[in-house]
């Protein structure tokens, strides 16, 4: 996702993602997929590229001028929490509370 934000591809690419995890149901496995796909998009999105762009076109190519470690500290989880709840989505763990009251009221019926 890093590559695709910083080298500018958004608009031009598509993101496929394989859901596959015998270990869970699909229907977590599909929202911990997409919900982990986001999360990476969304740090990317934060970086300061611009800034990455500057120290690379200055010449400056060492570490100390790269901003790496302050993009590791931008607050990625109060965006993402944000993000949620805009999108009307559970926040933190509680899509899985989600999960499990769709286990019980349509997948248990399937096995009958």
């Amino acid at each position: 996702m890093e590559e695709v934000v910083r080298g500018g591809f958004l608009a031009r690419t598509h993101i496929g993602l394989d859901y596959f995890d015998a270990s869970i149901n699909r229907v977590a496995a599909w929202t911990i997929g997409t919900r982990n796909a986001l999360k990476c998009l969304l740090v990317a999105m934060l970086e300061p590229v611009q800034l990455f762009s500057q120290c690379r076109g200055g010449g400056r190519l060492h570490r100390p001028a790269r901003p790496d470690g302050e993009a590791k500290t931008l607050p990625f989880a109060a965006v993402w929490d944000e993000y949620c709840r805009r999108q009307s989505t559970p926040v933190g763990r509680a899509w899985l509370d989600e999960v499990r009251a769709y286990e019980r009221t349509v997948l248990s019926k399937r096995g009958r």
